[in-house]
């Protein structure tokens, strides 16, 4: 049987590598298809830090974006850094809902 999951994508530092995962399987749990980063750059994996790999990480993050319903901002103590911004700007033009894992100071 194949139902209509929602699919959400994950946005958030990468040094919140514990938080991705907690959500990710809470999401998962609550019948979501939820996409999250390849890499955690801000948590050991360097790989994302050789030329040209964050660039490529970054928009193939917006193509991420493209294929959700919605995007969940993993914002630990409210910490939205330069990416995760711009993950936001990109899913608000192309009118994605947007969840946050606390809430952001700016929706208040």
């Amino acid at each position: 049987m194949v139902r209509n999951y929602k699919v959400i994508t994950l946005c958030g530092s990468t040094r919140f590598k514990n938080e991705f995962y907690e959500v990710q399987k809470r999401l998962t749990l609550e019948g979501n298809i939820v996409i999250s980063v390849g890499l955690f750059g801000h948590s050991g994996d360097n790989e994302v830090w050789t030329e040209g790999t964050k660039e490529m990480l970054d928009d193939m993050h917006k193509a991420k974006i493209d294929m959700a319903d919605e995007i969940f901002v993993i914002n630990v103590d409210d910490y939205i850094g330069t990416s995760t911004k711009s993950e936001i700007e990109y899913a608000k033009a192309h009118n994605k809902k947007i969840n946050y894992l606390v809430e952001h100071k700016e929706d208040k």
